[in-house]
């Protein structure tokens, strides 16, 4: 009984709240698109530990975004895109510097997120922006110079090759977006932390974890197609 009497007061609630945040909520029907393009700063976290640095790469494509309202201060919405994008990973030992390894990860990626900016509609705004994101590995290069040729025994990641190709993880960050009569410019940073590895991950295989973590650095233009 207690249980159906707290099922009740929550959708007395909901009802309640929904109404209410209809009237404080201003209605908008904001769909824009365009394109983005930036720069990847790669990492993979294995374990066990591989030593490397960063490795830079590119990430672009074309961005939908929808924003549906105006509560108080505070513009929402959601945005989605379509993009290549570079990951992978450079190895360096400070122990055997003269050794080069690099290997880049070439994905199609679909980010799903949430938009909340506050700021004027005309003029400067910040924005959040926070969601899911899936990827699709497409193909790879790898680069190894002559000096692994004095090692007899090679690391198990080297030859290895992608095993799992869809990827999946959380996306976040920030920026600042100009809105003007010729267009919104966005300039935002992003972390991309993934759940998946690329390596199975079984007891028996030599990888536990092989995830991607990325930096992403981008600029965004759009143009309103319904004010």
């Amino acid at each position: 009984m207690k249980i159906k009497n707290s099922i009740g007061a929550a959708l007395l609630l909901a009802a309640w709240a929904l109404p209410s945040h209809a009237q404080i909520g201003e209605q908008r029907q904001n769909f824009a698109v365009g394109f983005n393009g930036g720069i990847n700063i790669n990492s993979v976290s294995f374990s066990p530990t591989v030593r490397q640095k960063s490795l830079m790469g590119i990430n672009g494509g074309l961005t939908a975004r929808y924003i549906s309202e105006k509560y108080f201060s505070m513009i929402c919405g959601a945005q989605v895109e379509l993009n290549f994008s570079q990951h992978g990973w450079s190895e360096f030992d400070e122990d055997h510097p003269e050794l080069e390894y690099i290997r880049k990860m070439n994905y199609v990626e679909i980010p799903l997120l949430a938009h909340l900016a506050f700021g004027r509609d005309r003029g400067v705004q910040f924005f959040v922006h926070a969601g899911p994101q899936i990827g699709f590995f497409i193909s790879d290069t790898r680069k190894k110079n002559d000096a692994w040729n004095n090692y007899t025994s090679t690391p198990e990641q080297h030859d290895k090759n992608v095993e799992n190709k869809f990827d999946y993880g959380i996306t976040g960050g920030a920026g600042l977006e100009l809105r003007t009569k010729a267009g919104n410019f966005l300039v935002e940073g992003r972390y991309y932390y993934a759940l998946s590895d690329f390596y199975k991950s079984t007891k028996k295989d030599y990888f536990s974890r092989s995830a991607h973590g990325t930096i992403v650095a981008k600029i965004t233009y759009l143009f309103d197609l319904k004010k």
